[in-house]
């Protein structure tokens, strides 16, 4: 059984700032990606950021030079953070893991919200 619990998320004011993290326990035999997704009401899932195991991002076009995605393998733990928060940003944001198999673990999502 894998869990992945996410924190972080929450109400501020657009052009700030927010904090995800997602970790990662149980079995889980080797993490390889993590990364971000989020929805919003109405919208497909979308891709936010995204990490490989060596470290290498990839981000949407979106949050570019505003959102910076890390981790910590010892920690088994994804962050993500969110500056020069816009209200087109609101949405729920799930964490994704991927193990060395290629199976996937989401979490249950945290909400963000940022109002102008």
């Amino acid at each position: 059984q894998v869990q992945l619990v996410e924190s972080g998320g929450g109400l501020v004011q657009a052009g700030g700032s927010l904090r995800l993290s997602c970790a990662a326990s149980g079995s889980i035999f080797g993490i390889n990606g993590m990364g971000w997704y989020r929805q919003a009401p109405g919208k497909q899932r979308e891709l936010v950021a995204k990490i490989t195991s060596g470290g290498t991002p990839t981000y949407a076009d979106s949050v570019k030079g505003r959102f910076t995605i890390s981790r910590d393998n010892a920690k088994n733990t994804v962050y993500l953070q969110m500056n020069s928060l816009k209200p087109e940003d609101t949405a729920v944001y799930y964490c994704k893991v991927t193990d060395n198999s290629g199976w996937p673990y989401w979490g249950q999502g945290t909400q963000v919200t940022v109002s102008s």
